[in-house]
């Protein structure tokens, strides 16, 4: 287990998570076809070619979960018992396929549970840049950790 327990975390510390993923154009299908969404921007080249964007652009969804996804090794990863939200969701440039994405993270806030002594709140943003260092995704998450044993 890598993740960290509620008292490993301080407010204002940062990650910037080691991982980084290409995202193919399969990826982005594939995601598109198993949460039944046929928007044409993300699955029809033709389509998508005589929009702003040029070309397919990756599902929202798809990416919010990767910036999530990497960040869960080096915070979460065994630790966490819920995500309780996940808010100020924004994704202010387009994700392509064949971009490479990375991820940061930074603790907002914390605070121990009122009726759970064996768990912690911990709010979390996290933030999604392209190769070119570009933010692609934002949001907050507030995570319920496990406190440590004992």
């Amino acid at each position: 287990m890598t993740g960290l327990y509620y008292e490993e975390f301080s407010v204002g510390q940062e990650f910037e998570h080691p991982i980084t993923r290409t995202v193919t154009e399969a990826d982005n299908m594939l995601f598109c076809m198993m949460t039944m969404n046929p928007q044409p921007l993300h699955i029809d080249a033709h389509y998508a070619a005589d929009t702003e964007f040029g070309r397919p652009i990756v599902n929202s969804i798809f990416t919010l979960g990767l910036m999530i996804g990497i960040s869960v090794p080096d915070t979460t990863l065994g630790t966490t018992l819920a995500n309780l939200s996940m808010t100020d969701i924004a994704f202010p440039k387009p994700v392509y396929h064949g971009d490479t994405l990375r991820a940061r993270t930074r603790v907002i806030s914390m605070r121990k549970s009122r009726s759970r002594p064996d768990v912690g709140l911990v709010e979390l943003e996290h933030n999604c840049l392209n190769q070119s260092g570009e933010l692609v995704a934002t949001c907050r998450r507030m995570t319920m950790m496990r406190r440590r044993p004992g």
